[in-house]
């Protein structure tokens, strides 16, 4: 399975699960996979920033992509992120990743790049080193520093067929997302991001899908569903009971850990942890956590714990 621009639905940023010592925990790994099958992804993203990839050396890395790829078995494509320091890890990861099975890889920019020449032609060469795999362009200007206009998004889209999906996470980025559709028509399929906060507007403009690493992926996927259905109430009705848990996950540098503290209480992973540096949760943070989704049971029945 390759990836292509026909690519739609929630594509789940998957974390890294560890043990509270730090090691891989490759059976969460698995289990998390069957989970979020379950829980309708129509895809799976791996290394991302939420799979805490730079912690990873090489040998974790592919280990971990192979454990996921085995389990979903070919059911839904599989993106690895591959962004690194060097060409050379880049392409490493790429091969392997592809070689396993990966439906397609994603880049960011470096950080740090300045002005639209050094952008092009930095990801020219970075797509250039992922060999003949589709791949994604990750827009995340908030983690990375660098700006991608609509037009440079386009051009690199128009000269690269192997360019098939944008993740659009600039914010604002709304009206962006309405110009690139405007450029490029179904020439990418376009993903939000930004934890999902924005996904019902998203879609009404034009996005083929989410990814992001929600922890009731489930929500995200019937709230997809009510918007292209046309019941626009109904999924800001059910968007608007999530988002105090959306916002919370959305805290700077604390976010990652809610999630997997989440996902533990979901029986998907068996720890929460962070491999070091990260933060840990007090007890004052996970009991507001634990109010949150207490009050959001209460009010989907569907993310009752």
């Amino acid at each position: 399975m390759r990836l292509d621009n026909t690519a739609t639905g929630v594509f789940v940023i998957a974390p890294t699960p560890f043990t509270d010592a730090g090691a891989l925990d490759l059976d969460s790994a698995a289990r998390m996979t069957d989970a979020f099958l379950e829980a309708g992804a129509n895809g799976i993203t791996l290394l991302g920033v939420m799979g805490e990839a730079p912690k990873l050396d090489a040998q974790e890395a592919l280990e971990v992509t192979g454990v996921v790829l085995r389990r979903v078995a070919g059911r839904v494509p599989v993106i690895v992120g591959v962004s690194a320091p060097g060409f050379a890890a880049m392409r490493a990861l790429a091969d392997g990743a592809m070689d396993a099975g990966a439906a397609g890889v994603m880049i960011a920019p470096a950080p740090g790049l300045r002005g639209d020449d050094a952008v092009l032609a930095y990801l020219r060469q970075a797509s250039a080193a992922v060999g003949d795999a589709p791949w994604v362009l990750q827009d995340y200007p908030q983690l990375t520093g660098v700006h991608l206009s609509a037009a440079m998004v386009a051009a690199l889209a128009g000269e690269d067929p192997r360019l098939v999906m944008l993740k659009a996470e600039d914010h604002p980025g709304l009206d962006k997302l309405t110009a690139i559709r405007a450029r490029l028509g179904a020439r990418l399929s376009i993903m939000g991001g930004n934890g999902g906060i924005f996904l019902p507007q998203e879609v009404e403009r034009g996005a083929d899908g989410i990814m992001t690493g929600y922890a009731f992926p489930e929500m995200l996927g019937r709230v997809f569903t009510l918007v292209r259905a046309g019941e626009r109430d109904a999924a800001h009705d059910l968007f608007d009971l999530h988002l105090p848990l959306i916002r919370y996950e959305l805290q700077p540098g604390l976010g990652l850990a809610v999630r997997k503290h989440v996902l533990m209480r979901r029986g998907w992973i068996a720890s929460a942890a962070l491999r070091s540096p990260g933060p840990k949760l007090t007890a004052e943070t996970i009991a507001e956590i634990e109010v949150i989704l207490a009050r959001l049971g209460a009010r989907d029945p569907a993310s009752r714990l």
